[in-house]
């Protein structure tokens, strides 16, 4: 089983009241070198990014100019008409795949489809349908286009709430068409960020998380335990109170976690988000996820994530 790691090369993010601009533009040749160094010697390394059906646009701008030596895209697809309408997303979808294929490796359809919140996918009308359609459209077109192994699935966050219907209502709509076309299915996860955890705890919440995800959730929507699992988005943030030595123990920590998990539960990358802060002086959590500061110049979990990923890249 091979696993693959990556990270999200920008500095543009959403945070919880839309999305936060970084103060520094990106340097693609400074980005690039990080990604270098980052990926090492391992054969491949995915570089994050994602791309709108209601902005057309990419963040971080033009990521096909990372997706060379021997680096490819985990390319999102965001659903975020609030028309609901299929149709254009469909177009969208295919489009995308026939332009892009070539240099993807991982497509996600819609992004946290089961958080009712915006700025993301779960808070868009009909966001079910668009997720099953899309998966079925990227698949065939893949497949058409010569693109054997370009990888289609989509992500979701953990839910900690019993009564949560996403999964069942996801197996009601998902045909066998959809199950066919479905290679991994994502989780978003970031312990010790939005709740809590004791340092002593972190890798117990982790092992939950994701083994929860596996065995709780997925049966629901008739996912079975063959279908893969990714880490597509996990960081913590520096900032006050939250240290960088911190920052790089709990990267450590979390990536040896899901590592030693990935062959009992099929989890084949994980995805470290982000490259760098958007703003390294700013308030709150959201501008300080990086594993560089918003100058470029590195925090110490950067060399821990430089390690993880030669060790363990296979």
């Amino acid at each position: 089983m091979t696993f693959t790691f990556g990270i999200y090369p920008g500095g543009l993010l959403g945070s919880d009241t839309g999305v936060l601009a970084p103060v520094r533009p990106d340097d693609p040749a400074l980005i690039t070198a990080a990604l270098r160094e980052l990926q090492g010697g391992a054969a491949e390394f995915l570089v994050r990014a994602y791309r709108s059906y209601a902005d057309p646009g990419h963040a971080p701008d033009r990521p096909e100019q990372y997706a060379v030596e021997g680096r490819k895209l985990d390319l999102v697809l965001q659903y975020r008409d609030r028309s609901g309408e299929s149709a254009g997303w469909l177009d969208f979808v295919r489009r995308t795949v026939r332009a892009e294929g070539h240099r993807v490796a991982v497509l996600q359809i819609c992004e946290e489809p089961n958080l009712d919140l915006p700025p993301v996918d779960g808070s868009i009308p009909n966001v079910l349908r668009a997720l099953v359609a899309g998966v079925i459209a990227a698949k065939e077109e893949a497949l058409a286009c010569g693109f054997d192994r370009l990888a289609v699935g989509f992500n979701a966050v953990p839910s900690f709430d019993p009564a949560d219907t996403f999964w069942s209502d996801l197996g009601e709509l998902a045909d066998e068409r959809f199950h066919r076309a479905l290679d991994y299915v994502g989780v978003d996860f970031f312990p010790d960020v939005f709740r809590p955890v004791p340092a002593d705890r972190l890798a117990d919440a982790v092992r939950a998380v994701v083994t929860g995800f596996r065995r709780d959730w997925l049966p629901r929507a008739g996912i079975g335990p063959a279908v893969p699992l990714r880490i597509c988005e996990n960081g913590w943030p520096t900032g006050p109170g939250r240290s960088e030595a911190r920052q790089a123990e709990v990267v450590e920590e979390v990536v040896r976690t899901v590592a030693e998990l990935a062959a009992e539960l099929t989890v084949t990358g994980y995805a470290f988000f982000a490259l760098r802060d958007a703003d390294s002086a700013g308030a709150g959590l959201f501008p300080h996820f990086g594993l560089l500061r918003d100058d470029y110049s590195r925090k110490p979990a950067f060399d821990t994530y430089r390690k993880l990923v030669a060790e363990l890249s296979c």
